[in-house]
């Protein structure tokens, strides 16, 4: 069962979750319009994994007896600079989300929901993941810099990137 406080918690993020997955939409256009197809395939990736994320919150939500209150999802920014802007901001965003989901852990624990708790020690280690890879593709980024060659060779190996289905 959920208290009010961790229902509402819960239902804010699978609000965020969709968000982030507009947003990573969005970036994908970025990248078809600029030929970076690898790129647009990454951030088209990213999206798929947001709309699980929210499934997966919206699935605890209702699996503890909860209700799920959709609410009216942000429009993201749909101009941006350069890759690296671009990924610069998913870096920024992902801190963000880990922040947010490291929250809701902190008000689980100080209910002793140990179920939410349980639940969110999933994302806590998917967020992990997700600023390393962010980070290191900032990295490279800012190596390249306005070097064509190894930003193509960049996008090439992102456009590789599979689709891992979640736990």
């Amino acid at each position: 069962m959920l208290s009010k406080t961790l229902e509402e918690a819960l239902n804010e993020q699978v609000n965020k979750e969709y968000y982030s997955a507009f947003l990573y939409l969005s970036m994908s256009s970025y990248f078809e319009s600029t030929n970076l197809l690898g790129m647009a395939a990454w951030m088209r990736t990213q999206y798929e994994e947001e709309i699980m994320h929210a499934l997966k919150i919206f699935d605890m939500v209702v699996d503890m007896e909860g209700k799920v209150d959709l609410k009216p999802i942000e429009g993201p920014p749909m101009k941006f600079e350069s890759p690296l802007d671009v990924f610069t901001k998913t870096l920024e965003h992902e801190r963000k989300v880990t922040g947010m989901i490291n929250n809701i852990y902190s008000l689980a624990r100080e209910e002793n929901n140990y179920a939410v708790q349980s639940a969110l020690q999933w994302f806590i280690d998917e967020q992990v993941e997700e600023e390393k890879s962010a980070l290191e593709i900032v990295q490279q980024l800012k190596m390249i810099g306005d070097e064509t060659t190894p930003l193509l060779m960049l996008d090439s190996k992102l456009g590789s990137r599979e689709m891992i289905p979640e736990a």
